[in-house]
């Protein structure tokens, strides 16, 4: 299954590819843009993925896709240019209903399609119990995470003031946490409009440790031998005159899944980053997934990280549907 999309579109290829059981007989790639694969034949799926359905990349590799005669899914807007692809080849296309112009605020519509035709090939389950379950989890998190709940109590509220005052750094501790951490710095950057980065345990390990001996969490890496690691902007007698300005200390926010039965190694490793971030003087904050599926726990953590960084936005003072810059460059 070959996953063509862009932009807010591409944590649906992550998703897919963090949720995917490792038995499956069924492999998963993502493209962006180019030319279409050449292994890419009948007996492949091609998704493309554009909410408008206008996306040059997805829908050049839909229809190269097509003329090879690969089974095509197109997921978008009607009456669309990704629509009439579909259509010319015999694809089977998913309307997201008209009018949508938010990728970010639209990742079910373009996620759950996606899910029904993976489950229907056996790579992982994706059936109405379990959709029914992740509905019901999206409604417990977006009650928690209410506009009226007081800040004090609201752990959307609470994680975006963290972020706001960090240098944000989104950790998962697994495949499908990763995912959600990719979700998790894209937001960040495209909502709240501050840089962040992700990574994903253990390959990211040693590059995101490796910042906490920088210049975010102590003074050109001095003072890490001991336990009190201080920053110049922790410093209550520092002179923003005659010192300079105190730098943004980092934040890591570590993804924790809840699996039933975990990875020893993989919890040790996560055990260890988070003692060494506090060791270095990081600003730590763990947020673990809810649910007992794994696409559960992953819609536990989107939807928070979603909510969190709407209201680093709100708080900033930005509008978190608009970005000026981005208007600017599309024109």
């Amino acid at each position: 299954m070959l996953l063509a999309a862009l932009g807010s579109s591409a944590i649906v290829p992550a998703a897919l590819d963090a949720l995917t059981d490792p038995a499956s007989a069924v492999a998963v790639a993502a493209r962006r843009g180019g030319p279409l694969p050449g292994w890419v034949g009948p007996m492949d799926v091609v998704v493309a993925i554009s909410l408008s359905g206008n996306a040059p990349g997805p829908v050049r590799l839909a229809e190269a896709a097509g003329r090879r005669g690969a089974l095509l899914l197109t997921v978008g807007a009607a009456g669309s240019p990704l629509a009439d692809v579909s259509a010319r080849y015999r694809g089977i296309h998913v309307d997201t209903g008209r009018g949508r112009v938010s990728t970010r605020t639209s990742l079910w519509s373009l996620l759950t399609p996606v899910l029904m035709a993976a489950d229907r090939m056996d790579m992982l389950d994706a059936g109405d119990g379990v959709l029914h379950e992740v509905a019901a989890r999206l409604d417990v998190v977006a009650e928690a995470c209410r506009p009226s709940s007081e800040s004090f109590i609201n752990p959307a509220k609470v994680l975006a003031a963290d972020l706001v005052e960090t240098v944000p750094v989104f950790l998962g501790d697994g495949r499908l946490t990763g995912a959600a951490a990719q979700r998790g710095a894209g937001m960040m950057m495209r909502t709240t409009r501050i840089p962040a980065t992700h990574g994903m345990l253990p390959d990211a390990a040693s590059a995101i440790v490796a910042t906490f001996g920088g210049p975010s969490t102590a003074i050109a890496g001095e003072g890490l031998e001991g336990s009190g690691a201080r920053r110049r902007g922790d410093d209550i007698f520092a002179d923003p005159f005659l010192d300079g300005p105190a730098s943004t200390p980092l934040g890591l926010t570590l993804l924790r899944d809840a699996v039933p039965r975990p990875d020893p190694e993989a919890v040790r490793l996560a055990e260890r980053v988070e003692a060494e971030a506090r060791r270095c003087g990081v600003r730590v904050r763990v947020v673990e997934a809810e649910g007992v599926e794994p696409l559960e726990r992953l819609a536990s953590l989107v939807s928070l990280l979603d909510f969190a960084t709407t209201y680093g936005a709100i708080g900033l003072g930005y509008d978190p549907d608009q970005a000026p810059t981005v208007a600017h460059l599309r024109d």
